[in-house]
């Protein structure tokens, strides 16, 4: 588990991941916008793949004062040879605006880089998705690269 100054960053286990596919809301401690399309699109493929290395896979993003997931984050699998690591993440609607996503990249980048096995964290987001291009220039990520679909941001772990 990561945690940062008001999140919570922790694995989706197999039963949670199960639950966001089917969307079963009873008895979870969810934001009323959790699961997003996205996030159980992340939980079908972990189910499908399993991480090998838990903290390289999905993670629930929980705000810590009320207990919700409020969202998701995580790495598409552990560190390649080169140390890359490709990422994403997502906040449900009503978490937005409030600084999580980026608090939630920022600690993400601080975990995987404190490993010694992290060299460079990438990921990528839609031209329109001005949200999301700032989180990633906000937690230390800046834009490499765009083509007619994306734009391609990335990061290097810090000088020792």
């Amino acid at each position: 588990m990561i945690e940062t100054e008001r999140l919570r960053l922790q694995p989706l286990t197999r039963e949670q991941a199960e639950q966001v596919v089917a969307g079963e809301r009873a008895g979870q401690a969810w934001s009323a916008g959790y699961p997003r399309e996205d996030d159980q699109d992340v939980a079908r493929m972990a189910l499908a793949h399993p991480a090998a290395e838990p903290p390289f896979g999905p993670l629930q993003i929980v705000a810590r004062d009320s207990g919700l997931v409020v969202g998701g984050i995580g790495f598409f699998g552990p560190p390649d040879a080169d140390g890359v690591v490709e990422l994403g993440y997502g906040v449900a609607p009503e978490a937005e605006g409030r600084g999580y996503a980026t608090e939630a990249l920022r600690g993400l980048l601080r975990y995987a880089f404190s490993t010694g096995r992290v060299r460079r964290a990438i990921a990528d987001t839609a031209h329109g998705n001005v949200g999301s291009q700032r989180v990633m220039e906000k937690a230390g990520m800046r834009q490499t690269r765009s083509d007619d679909r994306l734009r391609y941001y990335e990061t290097t772990a810090p000088a020792a």
